[in-house]
């Protein structure tokens, strides 16, 4: 294979550009597809990480997505490569997608450092297929591009828009209430998601697409822009033409992944209303691609934002409208006195230049900033002994008259103990009392489920009450609403405060001065901690290794020995 001196030297080349034994044995192999010789002479190798899967119905059109990435790669004069990693449905997977996030980032990393690739787009959709590949692509360091799936078309039943995630709570408690029948519950099933995509909610999936474009890791639009509407596949072509670019221009993901990047992207989720499982996502990130990013930077960068967008679950609207009404430039740019406008994005332009012309089409879904949806909507950081490390809310997902509270603690062990008594009528528990729900965190379920928002009481429900003070280690959906606190850290499965608190104990939340106080004296504390037993920890596989080495919520929730990077030298030969 004769060498063209004048070419640059690819990481590819390392497998195909060998003259020897070697690269006979990497290039004959895959010619075994149907490649030309031509394919492998020192062009772009673009990988393609797929999460596609029938287990992962958010995912079930990237097949189809992959190959208009492909059609893009050739055009612009490279060589793409699909491969499958392991895809995380947060509908269908147990005990929680959320268990196996730091899995699925390793088999990216190693798949994508293995491998003849010179850069690498990333599709992704459902909750944990965002952040796992966009963490296991930081940790190697090429040229990435992000493109995400898509939501769904607005579901529709009777009449009505119904919205993905927000929908199934309301209703659920609307059957437990007597409000609704079981049947009409069965109907709405197929009436909610009616085409490809992911949630049309502002949920994780919708947040965390979001926050790629946010961050400058995918082209404008790519977070609204519907699963079934052909302008996605456009937006897939002009992906796969843009990462060959980006791999001639050594643009590689550490220049678009900086300080200034992540805080553009705090500041978006909160003039989005978004997920609270965001914050858990891009501390992960960040210590991937070694930015120093805190808990408190989400507390003081983006709790004093305005939300803009009147969509579920904080509004009324959907993901659809939100396209139709401009999508997240018209949002960015609306807040771009907010933002790092020189942040670099993956189209070699800045933020700013991206959105500086971005036009809003209907200002009852994207609000001005001088007339907000809702004034200071951000996620607050708690503090206090019941959450030394912090714990966050979603203020403009929670009922303003329980942001200040004071309440009497119903305990719940863990979420058997909670599905086992929430619905007796001898529970004792009014509106007045506050919710716990203990080792739901990172070792405690394992993995931190999104059993955060929990189910308020029957015999509450029966009364006209749909909120309540909930506090736990958990998580919750980004589909859901409610005065829920979560996160709390340390998590009660690690010995944290959480742990110790017992029925009948006074727990005090203020929003407003960022406290969350558990009314026990420090010696009845320490009493109480002196008796505390930790639960077995599991004796083998990826349960093991998780809850040896997961860190705490308010760290990201990555394993200690994944964060950093390892880069994207080439290992040595196979042969």
């Amino acid at each position: 294979m004769a060498t063209d001196n004048n070419k640059p030297k690819r990481r590819s080349q390392a497998w195909f550009g060998d003259e020897g034994k070697s690269g006979f044995i990497y290039r004959s192999w895959i010619k075994n597809q149907g490649y030309p010789h031509d394919e492998f002479d020192g062009r772009p190798v673009i990988g393609i990480c797929n999460t596609w899967s029938e287990l992962t119905p958010c995912n079930g059109h990237f097949r189809e997505l992959a190959e208009f990435v492909k059609r893009g790669v050739y055009e612009a004069g490279g060589f793409p490569l699909e491969f499958p990693v392991m895809s995380l449905g947060e509908t269908q997977i147990r005990p929680t997608a959320m268990l196996f996030r730091n899995l699925a980032s390793m088999d990216v990393e190693e798949s994508i450092r293995g491998n003849p690739i010179d850069g690498v787009v990333l599709l992704m959709g459902c909750d944990k297929t965002t952040p796992s590949l966009v963490m296991g692509a930081a940790s190697v360091g090429l040229p990435t591009i992000g493109l995400s799936g898509g939501p769904m078309l607005n579901g529709k039943w009777r009449g009505q828009d119904i919205g993905s995630g927000t929908g199934v709570w309301k209703m659920s408690e609307m059957v437990r209430a007597g409000e609704m029948t079981q049947q009409e519950f069965v109907e709405a099933e197929s009436c909610m998601h009616r085409s490809k995509g992911n949630c049309m909610t502002m949920g994780t999936a919708s947040t965390m697409a979001c926050m790629v474009e946010a961050l400058g890791l995918s082209l404008p639009e790519n977070a609204a822009i519907p699963a079934a509407d052909t302008r996605r596949n456009r937006l897939a072509q002009m992906t796969g033409r843009r990462i060959v670019e980006m791999v001639k221009q050594d643009l590689t993901i550490d220049k678009i992944l900086t300080r200034q990047a992540f805080e553009n992207a705090i500041r978006t989720n909160a003039a989005i209303g978004g997920s609270t499982n965001a914050v858990i996502h891009l501390l992960a990130i960040a210590g991937r691609i070694g930015v120093d990013l805190k808990l408190e930077d989400w507390d003081r960068l983006g709790s004093e934002m305005p939300c803009l967008l009147d969509l579920q679950p904080s509004g009324k609207y959907l993901m659809e409208d939100f396209y139709y009404a401009g999508g997240l430039p018209a949002v960015m740019r609306e807040v771009l006195q907010y933002l790092h406008r020189d942040a670099l994005t993956v189209n070699g332009k800045s933020i700013g230049e991206n959105i500086e012309s971005a036009p809003c089409w209907n200002r009852e879904v994207i609000h001005a900033v001088s007339d907000p949806f809702k004034t200071e909507a951000g996620i607050a950081v708690l503090k206090g002994n019941l959450a030394p490390d912090g714990a966050v809310i979603k203020p403009s997902a929670a009922s303003p008259h329980l942001l200040q509270h004071r309440g009497r603690a119903v305990v719940f062990e863990n979420i058997e103990d909670f599905h086992a008594r929430i619905d007796l009528d001898e529970l004792d528990v009014d509106e007045n009392c506050v919710l716990v729900l203990k080792n739901c965190g990172p070792k405690g379920y394992p993995g931190m489920a999104e059993v955060g928002n929990m189910p308020l009481p029957t015999k509450v429900l029966k009364k006209g009450i749909t909120d309540m003070v909930r506090v736990s280690d958990a998580r919750m959906s980004g589909t859901a609403y409610g005065t829920v606190v979560l996160h709390a850290s340390p998590e009660a499965a690690a010995g944290g405060t959480l742990a110790l608190v017992r029925d009948g104990d006074m727990i005090e939340l203020d929003v407003s001065r960022r406290r969350l106080h558990l009314e026990v004296s420090e010696q009845e504390l320490a009493r109480r901690r002196a008796e505390w037993k930790p639960a077995p920890k599991p004796k083998r596989g990826w349960y093991k290794l998780y809850v040896e080495h997961v860190q705490q919520a308010h760290l990201g929730a990555d394993l200690d020995f994944l964060v950093g990077s390892s880069g994207s030298a080439v290992p040595r030969d196979s042969h």
